[in-house]
């Protein structure tokens, strides 16, 4: 019964290339998924099979159950990748959360165009996470839960065994002889779904019987509802949607409908979303807050800001107004915190005049010097009152890179040059500062 409740699965949901990319932990469920795979394979053999192990280096045993997934894989005819990752742990994330967010990023490595990710969550699986999402007060979104099917990467992610219990993943794994690891931090009910395995779904299930269905028919009801939201919403989504993927939002909208926006929005950012209180924050502190006000709120390792009546999601980066690199003419200097590189290139056109031989040349964030005047402009302004001129956003006038000849400022990438560094019309080689952002 469980093999053809697979197939079903599969053929319901065919990956466009017939290349089907196993999870494999090597826990009971992968396990016994590894055999339906395998099954599957030998006797359809249009289809293909990849296994991924994805090492996270939290247990002492990881190598070992690595090893031991190669050699099931291999046995089972199918070819299995070991990926190591690193947990980033902080910013409010919890190690289960830092460990699924490696995860699944190194999974979707080795999704190729039309791929299909198989993972092996079960029926109670969705309990726990209905649960969770009733822990953290989560509206229909939250309670949805798992889908069966997503998109993902650059094919889609599907989950087999999303309706049938583990007892019944147990069976079949019993009856036909499997080995599996056991990972001895699922027995820790120090972390939340570990205790809600141990102490609550058991007694859920001897109480109801049928709750596994009854939490899979709300979660399914409460997806439905979210995607009518969706497609309801869409229309204006792309209205407010700006080319820069910031999100604007007019006067006359009502906060009911301003809040919806902005949790699609950033939906399709495919960021952790924001609790209720922090998504009204975002909509009473940003949205009506002051025209001239500066505010933020910041969530895990993101922020929203405002500018000019539109949201900018932007993640959370330690100030570098204190950086600084020196520059040497053709070559490309790379910027901390992913900013990209910038290069003072050579050139026989109008740009910048050459440094002279005393003068250090130097990338920076931060400019306290004296008035400046612009290319173009009739008169010196102070730093601040020419950013706020140029209509630079408050969290990039510190992001955003600065030439420097010895402590003189020559430009300000991709805003403007100072006047007074300007090569002559009779000059025959200039400079020209360059920005490739990441």
């Amino acid at each position: 019964m469980l093999y053809s409740h697979f197939c079903h699965q599969i053929f319901a949901h065919p990956p466009q290339t017939k290349r089907l990319v196993l999870a494999l932990s090597g826990g009971l469920d992968s396990r016994v998924m590894l055999d339906l795979l395998a099954r599957f394979i030998r006797e359809h053999s249009s289809y293909h099979a990849h296994a991924v192990y994805v090492h996270h280096g939290l247990s002492t045993n990881a190598d070992r159950w690595a090893q031991q997934c190669v050699s099931w894989a291999t046995a089972s005819g199918i070819e299995c990748d070991i990926e190591r990752v690193h947990c980033e742990l902080g910013g409010g994330a919890s190690v289960e959360q830092a460990a699924r967010d490696a995860r699944y990023q190194a999974l979707s490595n080795h999704i190729q165009a039309g791929d299909t990710l198989l993972t092996a969550q079960h029926a109670d699986d969705q309990i726990e996470t209905v649960l969770l999402a009733l822990k953290r007060g989560s509206g229909p979104a939250g309670l949805a839960a798992m889908p069966v099917l997503t998109t993902f990467a650059l094919g889609q992610h599907l989950r087999p065994l999303l309706t049938i219990s583990r007892a019944d993943i147990e069976a079949y794994g019993t009856q036909h002889q499997l080995q599996w690891v056991e990972d001895e931090s699922n027995q820790d009910q120090r972390y939340d779904r570990n205790f809600i395995r141990h102490q609550i779904t058991p007694l859920l299930n001897d109480r109801w019987p049928g709750i596994r269905k009854a939490v899979s028919r709300s979660a399914h009801l409460c997806g439905e509802q979210e995607g009518l939201l969706e497609e309801l919403l869409s229309y204006q989504l792309q209205q407010a949607l700006q080319a820069d993927g910031s999100l604007r939002i007019t006067e006359n909208i009502s906060a009911r409908l301003g809040m919806a926006l902005i949790r699609q929005w950033l939906k399709q950012q495919a960021v952790i979303m924001p609790s209720l209180a922090q998504l009204e924050q975002i909509w009473f502190n940003l949205v009506q807050a002051k025209v001239d006000a500066n505010p933020q709120v910041c969530w895990q390792q993101y922020q929203v800001r405002r500018y000019q009546q539109q949201l900018y999601l932007l993640e959370q980066w330690s100030d570098i107004s204190d950086w600084q690199h020196e520059v040497i003419i053709n070559q490309p200097c790379q910027l901390p915190q992913a900013l990209g590189c910038v290069c003072l290139q050579q050139q026989a056109q109008a740009g910048l005049r050459l440094p002279y031989a005393d003068e250090v040349v130097s990338i920076r964030f931060d400019y306290l010097g004296p008035e400046i005047k612009p290319q173009g402009r009739s008169g010196k302004r102070k730093f601040k009152k020419l950013l706020q001129e140029y209509q630079v956003p408050s969290w990039l006038r510190r992001r955003t890179p600065m030439l420097f000849y010895g402590e003189q400022l020559v430009a300000m990438a991709g805003v403007f040059v100072v006047d007074e560094f300007i090569a002559p019309v009779t000059a025959t080689t200039t400079v020209q500062f360059i920005w490739q952002r990441s």
